[in-house]
């Protein structure tokens, strides 16, 4: 891609995100795997250079510690846009202060819409799409018997490579240093 976008994103590599997986190729079987995530900062084009990006990323994180967030019900983000996913139920303020303190700098960003911590399941093609998917994923996620904490760890920065294809450029611990890939 001539200008790419980057994200931040928190994988989610447990029971959960497995769910997460597992219920996004029941519901869009066509979307190119992506891993569960709870996204940090959405996709945006960089104000300065990945270097200058990294180090924010380093100096921010490192003053974060992990911190846990409790998973809340299935919702879908329509009419705005065609989303079903999570919401983050407990841990939301931090996440958000987070995402707050990260878009600076090289990282900032006017976004389309004010940030709301969940985890996506499926970002589908049309309403009626999103609304079928919904009341699948609702279901679903009520028969979900597993823990719904997840730890927040590390961030993965990351780029698109081509449209929905994103490319681990490094991970980003929290209260620590930056992990090259």
């Amino acid at each position: 891609m001539h200008n790419p976008r980057y994200a931040l994103v928190a994988y989610v590599r447990d029971a959960v995100g497995e769910f997460v997986a597992n219920l996004r190729q029941e519901l869009h079987p066509d979307l190119p795997h992506l891993p569960a995530h709870l996204t940090l900062l959405p996709p945006r084009h960089l104000r300065g250079s990945e270097i200058a990006a990294l180090e924010t990323l380093e100096e921010v994180c490192g003053q974060v510690e992990p911190f846990e967030v409790v998973l809340g019900e299935a919702e879908t983000f329509v009419p705005v846009t065609p989303t079903v996913f999570i919401r983050v139920e407990q841990g939301a303020t931090r996440t958000r202060d987070l995402h707050d303190r990260l878009n600076t700098e090289a990282l900032s960003a006017v976004e389309e819409w004010p940030y709301m911590p969940h985890l996506t399941i499926a970002k589908l093609s049309s309403e009626a799409l999103a609304e079928q998917a919904y009341l699948t994923a609702r279901d679903r996620w009520a028969e979900y018997r597993g823990s719904r904490r997840i730890a927040i760890r590390e961030l993965t920065f990351v780029c698109e490579q081509e449209q929905n294809r994103w490319k681990d450029l490094a991970g980003v611990p929290l209260g620590r240093r930056l992990v090259k890939r």
